[in-house]
């Protein structure tokens, strides 16, 4: 860990762009013969479908996509992209063009509501959204609120009316396309984040804090090199699609694996991992906690070396489930939207089981109180990266068009993440908790706000109030507590359950909805009138 922290001096030139610099780079290594052969996409359907594309096909694909969006849809340099699409090539296509013309991708999950994509549409004034067909109708149902929204590809066989054919114009598409010079600061992508006194807040990142600041993932969270098949479960919809199925993997010339499995099987991943040469594997912490309940000894994952997990902590009883059935440690890392990498068990660090590791050499990382103080080891505080007298160019650049909250995350010279914790004597940080009140529930972070305003949105529902609840496999599920009308309050409990529930999967994203309900009174709140959740939490907690 020493030695990493001593060799890690990323240079950050004035001018980056992560498909010139980099992805264009290896097809220059590949046609020198220098680099293995393998792919640099890797992608299987499971059903005998199957694509390898090496650095030089998929520029030259890439480069067809970013005509697409210059010529078809005069797109320009600053322009926003929304991208819900499920792991299908065509997404990694549209990532890599994106940064060759210089436009902002938004990348959604494919479980988002027409009121979900309306309210991205709005906020982002967003002018072109790439989907499928299974979103298509939903962005139809908005399109007319949504002014700024000028064009639609769609990514199909088949055609629908007002909506541009994404295969057709990629098969007449030139792929001569000259990249745009992009300044290190300038946006890259925008993902948008939880959380509880709002919307979602859209995380701007420029061109180098994922580009160049995932290098420290890549080369040594992820331990990859040339030789490696890397395979990354992550939803596209999500930031940490763009960390390990993109930057980390791609920045170290690694080959990227990509299962399309619509839905997320454990028997898949273990065929897969026995039937392809993948060497390293990441997975939330839900993923291996439903691996561990399976027998593995009729699966022999032979080329598997390296195993990570991110998004929420990983209990100590899963590790030591899967070394004893795989012989593998499971490196925990952890970090947010916002940045990069924060903390991690490097390869090669000694790992203690349920801590996130220490200090990413990219920043520097400390626990600190309420008056900016860092505090001793042992002693809880929150999770802060300093940004002054220098900020860190692997941040992101800040919640785009909004100043105010972007100001909100800074205390005296600190970042501060929002999550609560403390460092042990050897400089090993350990999670304690969410200083807000955000749910990460299966790798899915959820914000109370949205499910208590879906809730309210039924005519049965005075107010709620949305917590956390432990759960053996999800970690921790969604719980609502429920103050109905007098009009509904002699409904039967069970039926008014369900109602609420299939409402809210109605309203917004399905994985939101309140897995647990309880009907209650009153709520508890504070003198001016905030509802007191961590009350209702540690209630939950506690049982």
């Amino acid at each position: 860990y020493e030695a990493i922290k001593q060799q890690y001096k990323p240079e950050v030139p004035e001018y980056f762009n992560f498909a010139r610099d980099v992805l264009d780079r290896w097809t220059e290594v590949e046609k020198e013969g220098k680099k293995s052969k393998n792919p640099a996409l890797w992608w299987i359907d499971g059903a005998g479908e199957e694509v390898r594309w090496n650095f030089e096909e998929l520029g030259v694909l890439s480069r067809k996509v970013a005509n697409m969006l210059s010529d078809a849809c005069g797109l320009q340099l600053g322009d926003r992209v929304i991208l819900i699409l499920p792991r299908i090539p065509e997404w990694w296509l549209v990532n890599v063009a994106c940064m060759r013309t210089g436009t902002v991708l938004i990348p959604g999950t494919q479980q988002l509501t027409a009121k979900d994509i309306l309210h991205r549409l709005q906020k982002s004034k967003a002018k072109c959204i790439i989907t499928d067909d299974s979103v298509a109708p939903a962005v139809d149902l908005i399109e007319a609120e949504c002014q700024s929204l000028k064009f639609k590809l769609l990514v199909s066989e088949g055609h629908r009316e007002g909506w541009l054919n994404f295969k057709d114009l990629l098969k007449n598409a030139s792929s001569d396309h000259h990249c745009v010079t992009t300044k290190c600061q300038d946006p890259m992508a925008i993902y948008f984040t939880s959380g509880t006194t709002g919307s979602p807040k859209m995380a701007e990142h420029s061109h180098s804090s994922y580009g160049i600041g995932l290098t420290v993932s890549g080369r040594y969270w992820l331990d990859l090199t040339t030789s490696d098949i890397f395979w990354n479960t992550s939803d596209t919809g999500w930031a940490k699609s763009a960390w390990s199925s993109i930057f980390s993997p791609w920045i170290q010339g690694a080959c990227v694996f990509v299962h399309k499995m619509p839905h997320f099987d454990p028997s898949i991943v273990f065929e897969s991992l026995s039937r392809f040469p993948i060497t390293v594997f990441c997975s939330p912490p839900t993923a291996y906690r439903m691996f561990v309940q399976h027998k593995l000894s009729s699966y022999t994952f032979k080329s598997l070396r390296h195993c990570v997990s991110a998004g929420e902590p990983i209990n100590p009883d899963v590790m030591d489930g899967w070394k004893a059935q795989t012989g593998l440690d499971i490196y925990e890392g952890y970090g947010q939207t916002e940045t990069v990498l924060i903390c991690g068990n490097f390869k090669g660090m000694k790992i203690k089981p349920g801590s996130m590791g220490k200090p990413s050499p990219g920043y520097d990382v400390q626990i600190i109180d309420e008056n900016s103080n860092i505090l001793p080891p042992g002693k809880e505080g929150d999770i802060a990266i300093r940004v002054k007298p220098t900020r860190s160019l692997f941040l992101f650049t800040g919640y785009a068009d909004d100043p105010e909250k972007t100001e909100a995350t800074i205390r005296g010279d600190f970042y501060v993440t929002g999550d609560r914790g403390i460092m042990d004597e050897d400089g090993y940080f350990w999670f304690v908790g969410r200083a807000d009140d955000v749910i990460n529930s299966a790798g899915y972070r959820i914000g109370p706000f949205e499910v208590e305003s879906a809730l309210v949105e039924h005519p049965a529902v005075v107010e709620s109030a949305v917590v956390s609840s432990p759960d053996p496999i999800r970690g921790e599920v969604v719980k609502a507590f429920v103050v109905l009308t007098s009009d509904y309050a002699s409904h039967d409990p069970e039926k008014m359950i369900k109602e609420l529930q299939d409402h809210v999967k109605k309203v917004t994203a399905p994985y939101k909805y309140p897995r647990k309900m309880e009907f209650v009174q009153q709520l508890p709140k504070t003198i001016s009138g905030k509802i007191r959740r961590n009350e209702l939490r540690q209630k939950e907690w506690r049982k």
